[in-house]
């Protein structure tokens, strides 16, 4: 009876070291590149992930991916638990690895943004695409939704390809476009609409150095996603912290402009995941 006894303890303590253990582990947070360099990035996210691991009780381990499908990648080899990541990026993590939504951001109050095309404003661009064929045009890296799948997807409906309309190239950060062209290395750069605005108020670009040519429907925001697998208990505690920050909070602890969450529902991303089928980027196509 003493041995058994002696087991049971010698067991349970086992048990609380190993959760021991789990409580103290970081909560591995990962963000794409948002702004023009990993140390601009960091500086303006970590502050948010640093608010969601205190909310959790965990230490905070960061990465700032170079490019969005990174994080993709991070999310199905369980190198990451938490993401902020751009809606394409997130839908190939739940195409991929099934990841999962817990919220959607909110910029200036609002859940949705859209996806642009700029133009040098020299260029005589009266009809887009039609006076816009031969010009030179820089799309995003193909992790990106405004920069790379909802133009894609957009002139496939026009019946376009863009790398024959065009002179294409892509790979590049949405900050590098806008600066692309407003320094007229190119005559063409996809963005979105609130990248364009934050660059101009940073005084990175001036407004009259490049014009907006198409705009898209609008987009859901960027989403803040976990891995599959990640402990249900955590997950919810994460959501809750998300959506418990009110404007107030976010002006603390968010980049400027970003006014807290909310919930992500199933069919939140499903336009997204329809261009992705339609370019046969991801399974359906």
């Amino acid at each position: 009876m003493q041995r058994r006894s002696l087991m049971t303890l010698g067991s349970s303590l086992a048990l609380s070291a190993r959760g021991a253990r789990a409580q103290a582990a970081p909560l591995r947070c990962a963000v794409g590149p948002f702004q023009p360099t990993a140390g601009d990035t960091r500086r303006a996210y970590e502050p948010f992930f640093a608010h969601m691991a205190a909310a959790v009780g965990r230490l905070l381990e960061l990465t700032v991916t170079t490019d969005w499908a990174g994080i993709a990648v991070a999310l199905s080899t369980g190198q990451v638990d938490l993401a902020w990541m751009g809606p394409w990026g997130y839908v190939l993590a739940r195409d991929r690895a099934r990841a999962e939504a817990l919220a959607i951001v909110k910029y200036q109050g609002k859940p949705t943004y859209h996806a642009i095309i700029l133009a040098r404003p020299d260029l005589a661009i009266a009809r887009f695409p039609e006076d816009a064929k031969g010009l030179s045009i820089s799309f995003a890296d193909a992790g990106s939704t405004s920069g790379w799948l909802i133009p894609h997807y957009w002139f496939k409906t026009q019946g376009i390809d863009p790398r024959t309309y065009f002179k294409y190239r892509d790979g590049a950060s949405h900050p590098a476009n806008d600066i692309a062209v407003a320094s007229g290395q190119v005559d063409l750069a996809t963005d979105y609409d609130r990248n364009f605005a934050a660059m101009v108020a940073a005084g990175r670009v001036r407004e009259d150095q490049a014009r907006i040519v198409w705009r898209s429907e609008p987009l859901p925001n960027d989403a803040l996603a976990i891995r599959a697998g990640l402990d249900a208990a955590l997950a919810a505690r994460l959501r809750d912290a998300a959506l418990a920050i009110d404007e107030a909070t976010a002006a603390r602890v968010m980049p400027a402009n970003y006014t807290g969450w909310v919930a992500a529902a199933p069919d939140s991303y499903a336009m997204i995941e329809a261009a992705g089928r339609t370019l046969g980027r991801i399974g359906g196509g």
